[in-house]
């Protein structure tokens, strides 16, 4: 065998050795988190979900992250801002492993389906167009952002529990169950105005967030933001790999 076979043959084996390496080395999209108490919230009565006329905390979900494999490394370990969506499930008061998804794909056993394209596609608008980073954290909040907080966690229920609205005279309502069966929500108790208003603008014109979901079968839910950390990292990791392009090139 010459040196010219022998360089090939080492090339092939080589090539089909790294689809074997590359999947040994994905690691599942997991969290490990904790719920540790509220950000700016108030306490609305909801029916939906579960949930017939309950007094609960509707605004941001404080989660401690402990640690994470996969996606679930782009969030740095401490308080994590959330919110649920998953009425009928408890929050998890000590570790728990959470799956790391994407919004669409998350299955709500109550409803029997996922959130699918659609639905993930007006919580990410919302998201983009109304979400303040001001909800965050220990507070002090005030009133408004209290308020404010709320009706958006009230806004997220009623685009996963609810029917589309079924044309341009019809909108979601958060205080009216407009969907027959299991489905549906309402609330009372909160910026109804505010609510509305903002799931009266969802067009899929406005700004998009980039959300995760933390999935575990056993407790509730929660959305997420992708920090923008992450982006900042993969824009220079980009950088540098063009770099050894252009190094690669000039050689």
């Amino acid at each position: 065998m010459n040196r010219i076979t022998i360089v090939k043959v080492f090339c092939v084996a080589v090539a089909l050795a790294i689809p074997c390496m590359a999947a040994k080395a994905a690691p599942p999209d997991s969290v490990k988190i904790e719920f540790t108490g509220h950000g700016a919230n108030d306490v609305i009565d909801v029916w939906g979900g579960g949930q017939y006329g309950t007094s609960i905390y509707s605004g941001v979900y404080t989660l401690e992250k402990y640690e994470g494999m996969g996606e679930g490394t782009i969030w740095t370990d401490g308080p994590l801002g959330s919110f649920c969506i998953e009425l009928n499930q408890y929050v998890p008061t000590e570790q728990y492993k959470y799956d790391v998804k994407m919004p669409e794909n998350v299955y709500n056993g109550f409803l029997d389906e996922t959130i699918g394209a659609d639905k993930a596609s007006y919580v990410s608008e919302l998201w983009g167009r109304f979400f303040k980073p001001s909800w965050m954290g220990d507070g002090p909040f005030t009133g408004q952002q209290n308020s404010d907080a709320a009706a958006f966690a009230a806004s997220i229920w009623e685009i996963i529990y609810e029917d589309f609205p079924t044309s341009s005279s019809d909108t979601w309502d958060v205080t009216v169950d407009g969907t027959a069966g299991l489905g549906g929500f309402k609330a009372t108790g909160l910026d109804a105005t505010t609510a509305n208003t903002w799931l009266a603008a969802l067009d899929g014109t406005g700004p998009m967030a980039d959300l995760r979901a933390f999935v575990n079968c056993c407790k509730q839910d929660y959305i997420v933001e992708v920090p923008e950390p992450a982006t900042i990292a993969m824009l220079g990791l980009g950088g540098v790999l063009s770099l050894v392009r252009r190094k690669r090139a000039a050689a």
